[in-house]
């Protein structure tokens, strides 16, 4: 019988000691428990919010950097056609002066072919005179107005 009893005072220790253990020691270390897996779960909950707020950062990040890649090809594109329209004004303005150049130029060279012919016409009238002058002065002879008229060819 003294194992019956003592097995039955262990059973009864070991159900107080459950009872005290389930009573006292268990609630503590549950609440711990409970305490480290909401932690743990409110980390993790963070965690996705931290993840969820990089991704949306991320493409507010990459919508401006293409709206400032759009911009500046815009401004780009702006200043090409600008530099464009200006170099096109430019060959304008330069076609123009170059005209403008080339007229004064023609009507130089035709004053100055005018001039020349004027000069000529008084030269040959001079001479043509000055033959005259001679050919009248001396007696009206062939040999010797033929003389006169070849020295007014070689003159002219």
């Amino acid at each position: 019988m003294s194992i019956n009893a003592t097995l039955i005072i262990q059973m009864i220790v070991f159900l107080i000691l459950v009872g005290f253990t389930m009573k006292f020691v268990w609630p503590p270390i549950a609440r711990a428990l409970d305490e480290r897996a909401s932690k743990i779960a409110d980390g993790l909950s963070a965690a996705d919010r931290a993840k969820a707020d990089l991704a949306a950062a991320n493409q507010r990040v990459e919508q401006q950097l293409s709206a400032a890649r759009t911009d500046a090809a815009k401004r780009l594109a702006d200043a090409e056609r600008l530099a464009q329209q200006m170099v096109e004004e430019a060959k304008g303005r330069a076609s123009e002066e170059a005209a403008k150049i080339i007229a004064a130029a023609r009507a130089e060279a035709e004053q100055e072919s005018v001039k020349a012919r004027e000069a000529l016409r008084e030269q040959v009238a001079g001479l043509a005179v000055k033959g005259a002058e001679q050919i009248l002065r001396k007696e009206v002879d062939a040999s010797v107005h033929a003389e006169l008229l070849g020295r007014l060819k070689a003159e002219l």
